[in-house]
């Protein structure tokens, strides 16, 4: 009898298991996975900033040396073929030699270049690369928009209040921004280097020279990623030397692919028929669309945060209880289905790339943008095990062929709404009217093919049966003429024996 029980628990708990299986994430997954305690984030390989930089740096340093010692080697055979060239040409070494001399520091120039922007010194707001502009950014001396001369107004008056300090950094600033015009053609990996070198080198200038607190030090670093990143917003979100804008498109379109997903089926512990959940929703769906409309990185954390705590809450008054991270994972990915963002993966491609880092490792904003990469890479490998599906019911829901029932009107719960039921049912019978379309529709392009078949094929027998006996239309007969027409020369015949009549 225990063996039996404990084969009935382990059942349920792996049915339990299976039933969420795709949708749970371990909060350890959402960690760097090198275990430095912060989060991470796919778009860093699942490092986070700080791990990432460092890898990234080491893969840097590693090609350029790559780099350098091709260089040499190539340099060196050009050396022993000069020389040798030299010893057998004799007055043409000279001209030779000189073409050789060229090319050889042609090279070098190329090597030393790519070192060079590579190397440490290559950093933005370094004097000597501010000494090298020859004229102003154009797109700093240009007519800027409204929103850009409000956000730079507040960002000076903020700097005020800071004297000195607040004087220096307004000044590295600039400094930033005019190297990044000279950076556009650079890809946008390695402006979002920039960034961030950008983001650690003023914060720790902050902190160890200008003994600046730290919760001050990340008021001003928000303040100054207002300011930069509203400058530079126009050239760096979603730019056409990506394929963000690609990865947008396929997102938008497998969404679209899965509206049928109702919310049993990602098991999301909340009740829309309570009006105060619906309103939850709703707001939570308007603040991840809105998300599109902020330009600073910091301002689009705060609509995912805000979507976030709208989850939360419908969860808590569904279930009259605080929520777990394994009901906020499913009611995240049900309202990204939804409200089907725009420009989803640009945003969070955006947010990685330019966000003060630390804000992307600790805190609750973090917390909630790892959980929305985490929900939009689960909605790009969703599959029928995932909602517990048969791979035949799947396949059909995503050509549309069908769509899964409705709720059926004996689970409702007696305080339910009736215009919901009435809805639902309504729904239901439009469902059901659909299919019976389809069926009928179906039906009849069978017949129209049958008859034009039929048709098709009576006429290929009559024409058959014409080939194999033709049809001969003979000429009238001439109309029979009298007996003796003919006899025309014989007029001296005697007339014909009359009757006698005899008495008697």
């Amino acid at each position: 009898m225990a063996s039996s029980y404990h084969e009935v628990v382990s059942r349920k708990k792996m049915s339990l298991k299976s039933e969420r299986r795709g949708i749970h994430v371990d909060q350890s997954d959402l960690l760097c996975k090198k275990g430095c305690g912060y989060y991470g984030n796919p778009a860093w390989q699942g490092f986070c900033s700080k791990c990432w930089r460092e890898e990234y740096h080491k893969a840097r340093q590693k090609q350029i040396q790559e780099d350098w010692e091709l260089a040499e080697r190539l340099q060196r055979e050009e050396e022993e073929a000069f020389a040798s060239s030299q010893s057998s040409q004799g007055a043409q070494s000279l001209t030779f030699s000189k073409f050789e001399e060229k090319k050889t520091n042609e090279k070098t120039r190329k090597v030393t270049t790519v070192k060079k922007f590579f190397s440490a010194s290559s950093r933005v707001g370094s004097k000597k690369e501010i000494q090298e502009a020859k004229a102003p950014s154009p797109s700093i001396n240009r007519q800027t928009s409204i929103e850009t001369d409000r956000v730079s107004k507040e960002f000076i008056e903020f700097l005020k209040t800071f004297h000195k300090t607040g004087q220096e950094i307004y000044k590295q600033t600039k400094l930033f921004l005019e190297g990044m015009h000279y950076k556009r053609d650079l890809s946008i990996e390695e402006q979002s280097e920039c960034a961030q070198d950008f983001y650690h080198n003023v914060a720790e200038r902050m902190q160890t020279r200008g003994k600046v607190p730290p919760e001050r030090v990340e008021k001003i670093m928000d303040q100054i990623e207002k300011y930069i990143m509203t400058r530079l917003y126009k050239y760096v979100f979603c730019p056409e030397t990506t394929d963000d804008e690609k990865k947008d498109l396929a997102i938008q379109k497998r969404i679209r692919a899965l509206r049928w997903v109702t919310p049993q089926m990602l098991c999301v512990p909340v009740n829309e028929d309570i009006p105060e959940v619906s309103d939850m929703v709703v707001k939570a769906i308007t603040d991840i669309i809105e998300m599109d409309s902020k330009r600073v990185p910091r301002d689009k954390l705060a609509c995912i945060t805000k979507c976030s705590k709208h989850i939360f809450n419908a969860i808590k008054i569904t279930k009259n209880e605080p929520a777990s991270a394994d009901d906020f994972l499913p009611t995240l990915i049900y309202i990204v289905l939804k409200g089907n963002p725009p420009r989803l993966q640009s945003n969070i491609q955006y947010i990685t790339r330019f966000c003060n880092p630390s804000r992307l490792m600790t805190g609750e904003d973090g917390y909630y943008f790892t959980n929305l990469c985490c929900a939009v890479a689960f909605i790009e490998k969703l599959d029928a095990q995932s909602l517990n599906l048969s791979q035949e019911d799947f396949d059909r829901y995503m050509s549309g062929q069908t769509s899964p029932r409705k709720q059926e009107a004996e689970s409702w719960s007696p305080d339910a709404c009736l215009g919901v039921k009435q809805m639902y049912k309504n729904l239901d019978l439009l469902s059901q009217l659909n299919e019976r379309q389809e069926r009928i529709m179906n039906e009849a392009k069978k017949l129209e093919k049958d008859l034009i078949d039929w048709t098709d094929g009576i006429a290929r027998e009559v024409q058959d049966i014409v080939e194999k006996y033709p049809l001969e239309i003979k000429p009238p007969n001439q109309p029979l003429a009298a007996i003796d027409s003919e006899n025309v020369e014989n007029d001296k015949l005697p007339p014909p024996l009359q009757p006698q009549v005899y008495a008697g």
